[in-house]
């Protein structure tokens, strides 16, 4: 198999893994908290050859020496965590991020944890009866709440019956009756400062990636007007994928995959020609 068929299948190799990503963004265009995921390719192995020294003849400015690349690769996978558009639902267990920042999910009894932007939550039982506030598929969401000493700890929103809830813009959850109004702890959220570093999983959830630390990948951040996130209660922050962008992108990479389906069809014909060649 000559040089140019290797360049040729392996560009077609990845550019498929590009447009399969873009089918899965246009998919979730109407994804609540989706983020668009972005690719990033690199060159493979380029090699330096040195034509004969036959080629070098007077008045030929060609150097000898020459490039020969080997096609690319997807080296990298990550979400564009840009804001997407609010939509009003006054549902009071929704909740959007203005800014930049994720929900923390526990996802297991083991304590393990994922993160989204997906605000569509609902009030559940949790495994000691009480009613919490969690994901669409039952994960809960984590809170700092007190304990009995008055430390500061992690765990979940527990509603008392008798109360509806209310979220502050700082993440203070609050249960509020026709008699007074409880504190019931403040909703955590993290902001990613390395975005490359999570990995896409079911359920519209992030995890850290293999190999990274928990810390170097996300921080804790508390919302104020210095830092300009904030939690809208009764709103759902909408997909960031743009359907025009998208498309553009697509009709891109379907030429590329094309043009290298071309010359794989090309080297195929001139290898074809060579074999059928008689001396």
């Amino acid at each position: 198999m000559n040089a140019s068929m290797i360049n040729a299948m392996v560009s077609m190799n990845s550019l498929q893994q590009k447009l399969d990503l873009i089918s899965d963004n246009i998919a979730n265009v109407n994804t609540v908290g989706y983020k668009r995921k972005e690719a990033t390719f690199e060159d493979l192995l380029n090699n330096s050859k040195r034509q004969p020294d036959s080629f070098d003849q007077p008045g030929r400015l060609t150097p000898l020496n020459f490039s020969q690349g080997w096609g690319a690769k997807m080296t990298m996978v990550q979400p564009n965590l840009s804001q997407g558009p609010m939509q009003v639902t006054e549902q009071l267990t929704d909740l959007a991020i203005e800014g930049n920042a994720l929900f923390e999910i526990q996802v297991d009894g083991a304590g393990n944890r994922a993160y989204t932007r997906n605000g569509a939550f609902q009030l559940t039982i949790g495994a000691n009866g009480d009613t919490i506030l969690a994901t669409e598929d039952g994960y809960p969401v984590v809170a700092n709440v007190r304990d009995a000493n008055g430390n500061r700890v992690e765990g979940n929103v527990v509603l008392p019956a008798g109360y509806t809830l209310k979220v502050e813009p700082d993440g203070t959850a609050l249960g509020v009756s026709s008699a007074n109004t409880i504190n019931l702890g403040s909703i955590k959220l993290l902001q990613a400062t390395r975005p490359a570093a999570l990995t896409a999983i079911a359920d519209n959830l992030f995890t850290i990636a293999d190999g990274n630390l928990v810390n170097d990948a996300v921080q804790e951040i508390v919302p104020n007007e210095d830092n300009r996130v904030a939690l809208r209660q009764g709103y759902l922050e909408q997909s960031n994928v743009q359907m025009t962008d998208e498309m553009t992108e697509l009709i891109n990479v379907q030429r590329a995959y094309q043009l290298a389906a071309r010359a794989l069809s090309s080297s195929d014909t001139m290898m074809g020609l060579a074999n059928t060649m008689r001396a």
